[in-house]
């Protein structure tokens, strides 16, 4: 892929504050981004082999890091796993790897693609926006973090529901002019 690390990291960022943030997407992202607690690494991997390595690190580096520094990672691979089927695929390896570091319950995946399609749903439908990215994007998050915010949050489990109104609501040309800047389409 030609794009470099930074111009990736800095689209991945743009998104987040844009959409997953901007749009309150997901209520718990602002407070880790202020506080500059979210890694960002951009895989070179070509092959999901390589992904998983990359996965596995990442895992690694999440458990043993203080929370207070990195409470989340956002696991960007530009370069593999661009199909959305084979990424979904993917996921169950993802659910592999969490269980065989002995993180079940510790850290959970989410999952982001540029062609995200929830189930039972058309590819244009807006709501599968709410887990559109820029790039395929593996977040690892803490699930002590999670509770916390699941906590503080009064109506955690309408989030899915309440994306869904903001989506339609905003609409898919709504969607598309969060991305211009300085008139052309980002």
């Amino acid at each position: 892929m030609s794009l470099d690390h930074d111009t990736i990291t800095s689209e991945t960022q743009t998104w987040l504050t844009r959409a997953v943030i901007g749009l309150n997407l997901c209520p718990f992202a602002k407070a880790v981004h202020v506080k500059n607690q979210i890694r960002y690494r951009v895989s070179d991997a070509t092959s999901p082999e390589d992904l998983l390595e990359d996965l596995v690190a990442e895992l690694s580096i999440l458990r043993d890091a203080d929370p207070e520094e990195i409470d989340t990672t956002l696991l960007v691979h530009p370069a593999v796993l661009t199909d959305f089927m084979d990424f979904n695929d993917f996921l169950d390896v993802v659910d592999a790897a969490v269980e065989e570091l002995d993180l079940d319950g510790i850290i959970q995946v989410a999952s982001f693609h540029p062609d995200y399609q929830f189930d039972g749903t058309e590819p244009d439908d807006i709501e599968n926006y709410s887990n559109r990215s820029p790039y395929p994007t593996l977040h690892l998050i803490r699930e002590s973090s999670l509770e916390q915010a699941v906590a503080a949050i009064p109506d955690a489990a309408d989030i899915y529901e309440t994306n869904i109104q903001t989506l339609r609501k905003l609409g898919l040309e709504g969607w598309k002019r969060l991305w211009l800047v300085g008139g052309q389409e980002g």
